[in-house]
């Protein structure tokens, strides 16, 4: 290794002085390198083993590689969901003294899903519309915080499961550019940019026969450019009301919280009569779900899949404990009653193969049709088991491998917490 070797790093971690960085990393020994799939790059990528997990180590130039690490890194501590950087690494030489490219070292993300993975099987249509959903509120968030992508493609996103739906996580920000705010124009230009990859990779799956017969590629690139204008309009846009009709300000928070979204402050200007209101929402980052299951549960899980486990602890509160003004005393008795033993029964060998918060919303869908196919009520301990030798067990492992199914069902669930308690 040589004696000039430069690592900045996030983190204390020695184990990236043992990486073999005086070879190029096309011929890194198989020892050093993770067998996982990987999407499409412009630079070499590589996945490889450190201190027992799993990082991407991309070469690039030594500019390239410390801007992107910087960016990734304010991107973090934004909130945004993006790949976790652990360091870059300049001045590599060879034995010979020969220079080699700079890299980029970050931590894969575990569960996630490249999106040539999901359409591996020909899953269902409907899978296109919410990979590009998922695409479209990530590119609200990041254009909210004066993110300029200037490579917005499905390519540079991965996805994880989010109760029946998907989170989307932004992997190469090489591209990018932070701002105090975003012009309209270049907003437009992330969008045509989203429009054209998108479609250029939806066709390159249809030629390659990876794609179902009813998706149109066209159809459905231009599908992230009415979800991303909705969504900018639901969260930016003024509306203009008459002032007997206040309780439109509760309905415009009520709506954003569904969207995951908090409020940071409102502002309301009334007209010189008193007439009409206008009002425009200052929004912070999306996670209001997630901010409010990690704070009575210390649950830290997807936006979806906390509306849903919030959905499950508000019935259960409803059901036990009506009227119970301690929110955190009846949360701490759902986790320890509900969530913990559904986790606790899954077998190791099992745990590997989703999210334990995916695998509590997959398990209460799975309830709900055994019910309805069965005309009774079935137990939750009797469709835990049902649920991991007929759906689990089948299941390939997400947190290092690709390629699974995904035919999730987003069905309401009805559920008796006596069975648990």
């Amino acid at each position: 290794m040589s004696a000039s070797l430069n690592i900045t790093s996030a983190t204390a971690d020695t184990g990236l002085l043992d990486l073999p960085w005086d070879l190029p990393l096309e011929v890194w020994p198989a020892e050093s390198i993770a067998a996982l799939p990987k999407g499409i790059s412009r630079h070499l990528v590589r996945f490889a083993y450190l201190s027992g997990y799993v990082v991407a180590i991309k070469e690039t130039s030594a500019e390239l590689a410390r801007r992107e690490y910087d960016l990734l890194r304010t991107l973090q501590r934004m909130d945004v969901p993006c790949v976790e950087p652990v360091a870059y690494v300049t001045n590599r030489t060879d034995d010979e003294g020969n220079p080699l490219d700079a890299a980029l070292v970050t931590r894969h993300l575990k569960f996630s899903l490249p999106y040539r993975a999901l359409y591996s099987q020909r899953l269902r249509p409907d899978t296109a519309t919410r990979l590009i959903d998922a695409l479209a509120v990530l590119l609200v968030r990041l254009h909210i915080i004066g993110f300029f992508w200037g490579d917005v493609s499905l390519s540079n996103t991965l996805f994880r499961r989010d109760a029946g739906a998907f989170a989307a996580y932004l992997v190469d920000a090489e591209t990018g550019d932070l701002h105090a705010r975003l012009s309209d124009g270049q907003r437009e230009n992330d969008l045509e940019i989203a429009r054209v990859n998108i479609a250029g990779e939806l066709l390159d799956l249809a030629a390659g026969g990876k794609l179902d017969e009813e998706t149109d590629p066209v159809e459905v690139s231009n599908g992230i450019v009415a979800a991303y204008r909705t969504l900018w309009t639901e969260l930016t846009g003024t509306e203009t009301f008459e002032s007997s009709e206040r309780w439109r300000i509760a309905e415009r928070v009520r709506r954003l919280n569904e969207l995951g979204f908090d409020i940071e402050e409102l502002a309301i200007k009334t007209d010189e009569d008193g007439t009409r209101v206008v009002i425009q929402p200052k929004v912070v980052d999306a996670g209001h779900h997630q901010r409010r299951l990690l704070r009575l549960t210390g649950l830290d899980v997807q936006e979806n899949q906390a509306r849903r486990l919030l959905n499950d602890l508000d019935s259960y509160a409803a059901t036990f404990h009506p009227g119970e003004e301690d929110e955190e005393m009846v949360a701490h008795e759902w986790l320890a009653s509900v969530f913990e033993p559904i986790t606790r029964a899954i077998p190791r060998d099992l745990q590997g193969k989703l999210e334990p918060a995916e695998i509590f919303h997959q398990l209460l869908d799975h309830r709900w049709f055994l019910s309805e196919s069965e005309q009774r009520d079935v137990p939750l301990a009797e469709a835990l088991t049902s649920y991991i030798d007929t759906v689990l067990r089948h299941r390939r492992d997400e947190a290092t491998v690709f390629n699974p199914a995904t035919d999730a069902i987003t069905l309401p669930i009805h559920v008796d917490w006596r069975d648990l308690v």
